[in-house]
């Protein structure tokens, strides 16, 4: 697929809680945009559907992809979803996950590994990375130099994996093997906090 030229990602901080195990927090979430003038596909849809909304103004959405399924990065798909007329994809194997926070609602499709998904001229690959979750999974943009990593790979190093649903093996051999064999100036947009890029970040994900 050729790019219009046009194509950009945009960022959307929106704020709520995550809760699991019990336990409640409040965060702030990344919500990515990725398209330009006429088409969009939005990246984890956390807390906010009417600003996220608001942000995509008036583009038609392509898809709201789910990094994973924990409940602050999914809880406004659905309304989101209804919004703009958008299917919601997941990886099958957070499909638990999702049930917690929309139990009457299933995802419109599936993200599987190597599947690619086209916005603005553009293709986006689906790089499944268990481990934060079963079903976590990234997006590789070539043409952008990019990749949206949700939870697994942040500013410092992998995500948590101390809760249910994780573990810090998987996470770790995934990063290895799937995310940091990207070119090392690949930018990394995480699900919360800052940017980082393949190469910074190689040095954090220990060999096993």
């Amino acid at each position: 697929m050729s790019a219009r030229g046009t194509v950009r990602i945009e960022r959307v901080v929106t704020s709520g809680t995550f809760s699991l195990d019990g336990e409640t927090f409040d965060v702030d979430n990344n919500v990515w945009l990725v398209g330009d003038d006429e088409e969009v596909l939005i990246v984890d849809a956390a807390h906010d559907a009417r600003t996220i909304h608001r942000a995509v103004a008036g583009r038609q959405v392509v898809a709201v992809v789910c990094t994973h399924a924990h409940d602050d990065h999914v809880d406004a798909a659905a309304e989101l979803a209804e919004l703009t007329g958008a299917p919601v994809l997941l990886h099958p194997a957070d499909h638990e996950l999702w049930a917690a926070t929309h139990p009457d609602r299933k995802p419109d499709g599936e993200l599987s590994d190597g599947q690619r998904i086209g916005v603005a001229g553009i293709e986006l690959q689906v790089i499944h990375n268990p481990g934060h979750t079963w079903g976590s999974c990234s997006l590789y943009a070539t043409f952008l130099d990019a990749v949206f990593t949700g939870d697994t790979l942040f500013h410092g190093g992998p995500g948590a994996t101390g809760r249910s649903y994780s573990d810090r093996p998987t996470i770790e051999t995934s990063i290895r093997n799937r995310l940091l064999t990207l070119p090392g100036d690949t930018d990394v947009h995480t699900g919360h906090g800052e940017d980082t890029t393949i190469a910074a970040e190689r040095p954090n994900v220990p060999a096993p």
